[in-house]
């Protein structure tokens, strides 16, 4: 069986499994421990970084790779488009997405949990001690802005990302007016890694991330409460419901959905 090596709220990461779960292929999840795991996963294939793909006895690294490495190992239900315009559309928007929703996600998220504490503490996973929980909500404003500061985080950088955010999202939402998915009438891996990389800007509906249910549907406020990016969010969840399998042992509701760690 396929070995995924990941962090469950890292959207590199889920990319890869929505990627997996399109194309109908089983994996197991192996959780990366920041730290020792990353250890662990650089004697294993020279690099820290999540995703990692185990196939056999071969380690693909980099959430495109793994995606490239996919298509040719395992050709049913293709992600990139023979035709050349397509195919050049397709690599065109997974590129930038990586680049800009991946990255500048990042960054708003950071920005919301800083200024929300209930927010920052629904994010800890329901193992966590309730001590632990309190802990972390009672974190100060002042203290993480400190720490954004730190890791390269500071007010105008964030600005700048949710600004350039906001843009990705209006482009996003003119593409689909009047087309089922970015490139055309089928889905490619354009659509596949925008719907991944965006959960941090907006978690969706369903039981498909193993993080608390309280933050389902949940994001960063000003993105993800815009009603001018309504269409966008409904999309991405349209594909998660088509597409994306829900954790074993759990059932969708109905109406979930219609019919500074160094990440690649």
């Amino acid at each position: 069986m396929l070995e995924l090596y990941q962090w469950e709220l890292s959207q590199y990461s889920e990319k890869v499994r929505l990627i997996l779960d399109y194309k109908g292929l089983e994996y197991r999840k192996i959780e990366v421990t920041p730290g020792i795991g990353q250890i662990e996963l650089f004697r294993l294939t020279g690099q820290q970084q999540v995703p990692v793909l185990k196939d056999g006895n071969q380690y693909i690294a980099d959430s495109t790779a793994i995606a490239k490495y996919l298509d040719l190992k395992y050709p049913e239900r293709p992600l990139i488009p023979t035709d050349p315009k397509k195919r050049g559309l397709t690599l065109l928007i997974e590129e930038w997405a990586d680049e800009s929703i991946g990255i500048k996600g990042r960054k708003a998220l950071f920005s919301a949990i800083s200024q929300d504490q209930n927010f920052r503490k629904s994010l800890l996973p329901t193992s966590t001690p309730d001590i632990f929980k309190s802990l972390v909500q009672g974190v100060p404003s002042d203290f993480l802005t400190v720490l954004g500061f730190g890791v390269g985080y500071s007010p105008d950088v964030i600005k700048s990302a949710i600004a350039d955010l906001k843009q990705d999202l209006e482009a996003l939402t003119l593409l689909l007016a009047d087309s089922p998915y970015l490139t055309g009438d089928e889905p490619t891996l354009a659509d596949l890694a925008v719907a991944g990389l965006s959960i941090l800007l907006k978690f969706p509906d369903g039981p498909y991330l193993d993080l608390p249910a309280s933050i389902r549907g949940k994001g960063v406020p000003i993105l993800a409460d815009n009603p001018d990016y309504e269409r966008f969010f409904s999309w991405r969840d349209r594909l998660y419901a088509q597409f994306r399998k829900p954790l074993p042992g759990v059932t969708p509701r109905v109406g979930d959905a219609p019919t500074s760690i160094p990440i690649e």
